[in-house]
């Protein structure tokens, strides 16, 4: 089992910028896929950000790309997601998730294992 943990959420004006950070225990993260989704309210949950094992590949919704960046310390157990020129469309809950796979997916399907999400809200 795989338990995930996510901080760094919080408050921040528009055009500012946060770091999430996901903190996974009970066994390594190295060769697994982590993403990033999120769910803001009325809205479905999507996938903002994913990344593969080896850090070799990266997804980013069109919506984030050149914003987010997704990146992992493997020997930290830890993935994070740094977010710049937020945006008040940005604001939602941001859940960490991991699958037992080299490779990432955008189906939240795929991800047997879920933090309990950290609130970002982004003020105009």
């Amino acid at each position: 089992q795989v338990q995930l943990v996510e901080s760094g959420g919080g408050l921040v004006q528009a055009g500012g910028s946060l770091r999430l950070s996901c903190s996974a225990s009970g066994r390594t993260i190295s060769n697994y896929a982590m993403a990033w989704f999120r769910q803001a309210p009325g809205k479905e949950r999507e996938c903002v950000s994913a990344i593969n094992w080896a850090s070799t590949d990266t997804y980013h919704a069109n919506s984030v790309k050149g914003r987010f960046t997704i990146f992992r310390h493997n020997a930290k157990n830890t993935v994070y997601l740094q977010m710049n020129s937020l945006t008040p469309e940005d604001t939602a809950v941001y859940v960490c998730a991991a699958r037992n796979s080299l490779y990432y997916s955008t189906d939240m399907g795929a991800y047997p294992y879920w933090g309990q999400g950290t609130q970002v809200t982004v003020s105009s």
